[in-house]
């Protein structure tokens, strides 16, 4: 599951002496060496003297003057800087303001990962974001593999993503049988399509690149703003490249405990769904009136679990099944700001229309970017560290879960079951902790209570591990993405960091958004 999709991308299981996590096993490597760091070194030097040659973007991005568009390259393998390269593509929207009150360039990410930032210049349109786009350019770029930067692919895009598909809370011993072949065929192509070249899609990757895309904006310092998983290797090149940070935004935290990542982290991600999808089930019930899904949650979810057993006996449009159904209900879970959509989809369907929710679950517009997310998110996560390879941990581990959290444990555990049985070396996670004589300036957290994506015990973890950061918290709020949303305290404390570098105290708290509003 994403957290992006963390999500890119997850518990008291982990806890108890990893549920069953091995330790590393003997080709596992640890991630920086000192070869590897003098090829950071090379190639930000390079990549400073040929700085970013912008212009039109090319239509495929679907990004209007005047944001440009250019590439910067790197190696494939830090190791190796003179080997293979690799070409990311970048977009920048300039600064809106007077040149003498500009601050140089904001990088920002969206997570995943596999999410693609290339949309990133297109918030200068926006009225919260109006100030900071005065000051700064905003630039977004495409991580390795994502879109046209050297692009990852596992499976045949037009197969990927069709519908109908189903989401059992409870799957019997042959469906589980059934997603092992799938995962081990997943991990299959992957390495089939991708060769020698896929170990070198890492977190670890991701935020060398990120320095020599700061050196390419000719940036002394990076000024940077992740969300979901871009917080993870935000957090990793905080802690490798600490001189090299200006300021950092980190939005809705990835828990970066070596211990989480990613067994753990998608264990506790998907407890926080279920609490999340309770959420949602007492809004709806709250509102009977208008949606007639029933007066109380339960009764909430016994109109839902109606609605799973009629797709699974006919899907809807012959593509919407009960997989694509619990789809919209993941969404609704990223976002508070769906909440009403997937109550007038759910009602619709059980009133006997299903164009609801065939307009919301039923395309397959954009599979080549869904399988090229999925495979980044694959291969990155895969390659972060030491799955547990025995399926009976996986089994044990998402059975007790399901227990008190059925809602998508298990969809989430077989989106994830690829890294499983794949196929090459795996690192040792990076321990995030810069330390206070890193030369690490102050940063900024941002984090929602109930954020199921990225649970807010990952916020006090990285809050923990980054000296001097201060973290800002909407109470009892769920939205996955806070900066930049309809929270205007959230965002006077992030646009009064970019703008001045001033960070609140160490704690502050933020009232929640309005409740959504029940729409028809």
């Amino acid at each position: 599951m994403r957290a992006a999709a963390l999500y890119g991308t997850l518990g008291s299981l982990v806890l108890t002496g990893l549920t069953g996590l091995p330790s590393a096993p003997a080709h596992a490597h640890a991630p920086d060496g000192r070869a590897e760091a003098h090829g950071v070194a090379q190639a930000a030097k390079l990549a400073a003297a040929r700085g970013v040659d912008f212009d039109d973007c090319p239509a495929s991005e679907g990004l209007p003057a005047p944001i440009e568009c250019g590439t910067v390259t790197v190696p494939l393998d830090y190791a190796h800087p003179g080997g293979k390269q690799i070409n990311l593509t970048v977009s920048r929207a300039r600064a809106l303001g007077r040149e003498e009150d500009r601050q140089g360039a904001i990088v920002f990410n969206p997570g995943g990962p596999g999410g693609n930032g290339m949309f990133y210049p297109l918030l200068t349109r926006l009225p919260q974001w109006r100030n900071v786009a005065e000051e700064y350019d905003l630039v977004g770029y495409a991580p390795r593999g994502v879109g046209r930067s050297a692009p990852l692919s596992c499976v045949n895009p037009a197969g990927f993503g069709k519908g109908p598909t189903q989401a059992p809370e409870h799957p019997t011993e042959v469906y589980k049988k059934d997603q092992v072949k799938k995962a081990k065929a997943y991990a299959q192509g992957c390495a089939r399509r991708n060769g020698a070249d896929l170990r070198h899609f890492t977190s670890v990757n991701n935020a060398r690149d990120l320095d020599v895309l700061r050196a390419a904006l000719g940036e002394r310092k990076l000024t940077y703003v992740g969300a979901s998983y871009g917080t993870y290797f935000g957090a990793l090149y905080a802690t490798l490249f600490p001189t090299h940070v200006r300021r950092m935004v980190f939005d809705s935290v990835v828990n970066p405990d070596p211990r989480k990542v990613w067994y753990g982290n998608n264990l506790e991600q998907s407890a926080a769904f279920d609490r999340r999808w309770a959420d949602w089930r007492r809004w709806a019930a709250r509102h009977h009136a208008v949606y007639h899904l029933g007066r109380t949650p339960q009764e909430v979810l016994a109109s839902y679990e109606k609605a799973v057993h009629a797709l699974t006996r006919r899907a809807a449009g012959g593509r919407v099944g009960p997989g694509q159904l619990q789809g919209v209900f993941l969404k609704a879970g990223y976002t508070d700001s769906f909440w009403a959509r997937a109550a007038q989809v759910l009602s619709a369907y059980l009133q006997g229309d299903d164009k609801p929710l065939l307009a919301v679950a039923g395309g397959e517009a954009g599979a080549r970017a869904a399988e090229n997310e999925n495979a980044v998110y694959t291969a990155v996560e895969c390659n972060d560290t030491p799955w547990p390879h025995s399926w009976e941990v996986w089994d044990r581990d998402n059975s007790k879960l399901a227990e008190r959290a059925p809602f998508e444990t298990w969809s989430n555990a077989f989106m994830n079951l690829p890294c499983a049985y794949w196929q090459g070396p795996r690192q040792k996670p990076l321990d995030v902790r810069p330390g206070r004589k890193s030369g690490l300036p102050p940063t900024l957290l941002l984090a929602a209570e109930r954020d199921a994506a990225t649970p807010y015990k990952g916020a006090l973890e990285l809050q923990k591990r980054l000296p001097g950061s201060s973290l800002v918290t909407e109470r009892d709020a769920g939205t996955h993405g806070i900066g930049g949303g309809p929270n205007t305290c959230v965002n006077r404390y992030l646009e009064t960091y970019l703008l001045t570098g001033d960070v609140p105290a160490r704690r502050v708290y933020c009232a929640p958004r309005p409740e959504p509003r029940a729409t028809t």
